[in-house]
């Protein structure tokens, strides 16, 4: 099945997003790799893209707005977590949710149901942050989806690059 936006859905998109993307603090997270050859910021544009299109083909009625913001948001915690000397970062997998709401709440003053997406992203990993909203639960999807696909397809086809 091919996740594909329309032309109109990728315009409102970006559009809604734009403030978010010209940020320097966003623009940071193009440093870090987040799965295979994917950076963290190229994976929450992915993962908002497929929100936007579940939230769109199955007519789920999430919260638009909460959706984009908090899948764009959803892994901004600002570190590279493959690299972690100092063990700042214990256990990333739990933690992060909680270090990217943070960020997001604090550069961008976003409202609770975007927080909601954010924190609630990893679930069931993280057991006790169960997905409540409609945003929330296809932000959760749309991340395990877009993390698959990044994990096993798009590090493949960069070590076949080498060769």
């Amino acid at each position: 099945m091919k996740l594909t936006l329309t032309w109109q859905e990728r315009r409102a998109l970006y559009q809604l997003l734009r403030p978010y993307l010209k940020n320097d603090k966003v623009q940071q997270m193009n440093a870090y790799i987040q799965h295979g050859s994917v950076s963290t910021l190229q994976h929450c544009k992915y993962v908002a893209e497929v929100s936007c299109w579940l939230n769109n083909r199955f007519h789920l009625g999430a919260n638009q707005k909460a959706l984009m913001i908090g899948a764009l948001l959803h892994d901004f915690y600002l570190y590279d977590w493959h690299v972690d000397e100092n063990h700042e970062h214990p256990l990333h997998g739990f933690s992060h949710p909680e270090a990217a709401r943070k960020n997001a709440q604090h550069y961008f003053r976003i409202g609770k149901q975007t927080q909601d997406v954010i924190r609630c992203h990893m679930w069931p990993l993280t057991l006790t942050q169960v997905p409540t909203s409609r945003a929330a639960i296809i932000v959760c999807i749309a991340d395990k989806y877009c993390s698959l696909y990044e994990t096993l397809f798009l590090r493949k086809r960069k070590e076949r690059t080498r060769t």
